[in-house]
């Protein structure tokens, strides 16, 4: 039996793959972070730090949860790599999957068309109420 979106957010560690071009992704990194969470934060945008996961390949194996906001590569291409190092539920940004990804998640548990921190974000924040109007309209 499968989790929820609510329930994704459960676990104790994730890999987080960001290229930077959407805010929530690091946001989400910080905020699992602060909640205790392990993180593996992966930078794949052109102007990483110094001290940053550069490539999936650098992530230990097993970690089963994965957030990634890409929109400067095709994200299928690293969901293939994250499930081949044990990755088996996947979080895509909103508006960044793409017919590649749809594809992928025929065939693995794939969380797809919402933003991460309408799920991480405090109540008295924009993502509280988003997360409040999402609720009222059965998209929670």
């Amino acid at each position: 039996m499968g989790i929820d979106y609510s329930e994704f957010w459960d676990a104790d560690e994730y890999v987080v793959v960001d290229d930077k071009t959407k805010p929530a992704i690091k946001w989400a990194a910080n905020e699992l972070k602060t909640r205790g969470k392990t993180v593996y934060y992966v930078d794949l945008s052109n102007r990483p730090k110094l001290d940053a996961i550069k490539s999936v390949g650098e992530v230990p194996d097993g970690v089963e949860n994965a957030v990634i906001g890409l929109t400067t590569m095709e994200p299928a291409d690293v969901m293939k790599q994250l499930f081949e190092k044990g990755v088996v539920n996947t979080w895509i940004h909103w508006r960044t999957d793409t017919p590649a990804v749809r594809d992928l998640c025929a065939d693995h548990r794939c969380f797809t068309g919402r933003c991460p921190m309408m799920y991480l974000g405090s109540d008295l924040s924009i993502h509280g109420v988003h997360r409040g109007i999402a609720k009222l309209m059965g998209n929670y």
